[in-house]
């Protein structure tokens, strides 16, 4: 969890160098102290408060009776988010206890559209999952790739393009084009993830080719792997590329050093909102995504957090995603 100073910093840096952009009326908040304004550049806020103030859009009776009949009595969504993650996909706000990030304001249009109010729930990544097993969870909307192996056990309609990014010491020189690139480099990652089946199945590429093996790190959170970088005990973190260039623009400490898709290196990968196979919720949430794309408030959203480059032209459901280990 960040402190609020921390949080105030870093969106400053951001917004200044043009990775966030400024916030809309709808996003505007009353209290000076949770806005953020880059030095020499009026006019130009980042809500960081609790009270978010939202894009919103409104419901769409045709959509919303694709949901479930339970879920439509019911009257809310149970979304799983996850507090392993960083700006800007889902973090705290200055309260240090309210989730928000881009995930959450385009959860918050999904439910919108269905007529239905969201509810987040904060846990672990591995939680999330144990979430959506269980039945606790109707959605994940937490920075969740499409893969084969998830596809056995979950439906995904798909709202981001995924890429992931190799972080190093600034001015390492070093540039990662492919696996020959991190042969014998201490990379850390984290555990469960799909960068982190990339960057073995990498290693495994290195080892058939004679050349060295990654050594994969594994830190409980990511502020563990920046220190580890700054003092050479790793060589860079692979993690997801928008936390990545938060990271970069705030801390000037450290740079990308190689961008990737997140399914590999011949399929663009894709991030989605996750539900249990076979709930019958996955055709509700790809019409709501593609409902919000064509209105516009989707846009507002990735632009609000700096994702415009990750937005998607339409959501799919269960498209290809990234092979099974091994494959």
């Amino acid at each position: 969890m960040q402190t609020r100073r921390t949080l105030l910093t870093a969106l400053a840096s951001l917004t200044a160098l043009g990775l966030l952009t400024a916030c809309g009326a709808s996003d505007a908040t009353d209290a000076a102290t949770d806005q953020v304004a880059p030095k020499g550049q009026k006019g130009t806020t980042i809500n960081l408060g609790p009270d978010q103030k939202r894009v919103h859009t409104g419901k769409v009776d045709a959509i919303a009776a694709k949901l479930p009949a339970a879920v439509r009595a019911r009257g809310t969504l149970q979304i799983g988010v996850s507090t392993n993650s960083s700006p800007p996909l889902s973090f705290y706000a200055t309260d240090d206890r309210t989730p928000i990030g881009v995930e959450l304001d385009l959860a918050t249009l999904v439910a919108d559209t269905l007529g239905v109010k969201p509810e987040f729930a904060p846990v672990s990544w591995e939680n999330l999952f144990v979430g959506l097993d269980s039945g606790k969870f109707d959605a994940v909307f937490s920075n969740v790739t499409v893969t084969e192996e998830r596809k056995d056990k979950y439906d995904f309609a798909t709202y981001r393009l995924d890429d992931l990014a190799f972080e190093a010491r600034k001015g390492s020189g070093w540039k990662v084009a492919g696996p020959a690139d991190v042969a014998g480099k201490t990379i850390a990652v984290g555990s469960g993830t799909n960068q982190e089946k990339i960057l073995v199945d990498w290693s495994r590429q290195n080892e058939k080719a004679g050349r060295k093996p990654v050594n994969i790190k594994y830190f409980q959170n990511q502020t563990d792997s920046y220190l580890a970088i700054q003092s050479g005990r790793i060589d860079a973190y692979l993690g997801p590329n928008p936390t990545a260039a938060y990271h970069v623009a705030s801390a000037g400490q450290t740079e990308v050093v190689g961008k990737f898709s997140g399914a590999g290196a011949h399929l663009q990968g894709k991030i989605a909102a996750t539900t249990k196979k076979d709930s019958g919720l996955v055709a509700a949430y790809q019409a709501a995504l593609n409902h919000i794309i064509e209105n516009g408030t989707y846009a507002q959203v990735l632009e609000r957090w700096g994702l415009s480059g990750e937005a998607v032209p339409s959501s799919e459901i269960n498209p290809p995603g990234l092979p099974r280990t091994g494959n």
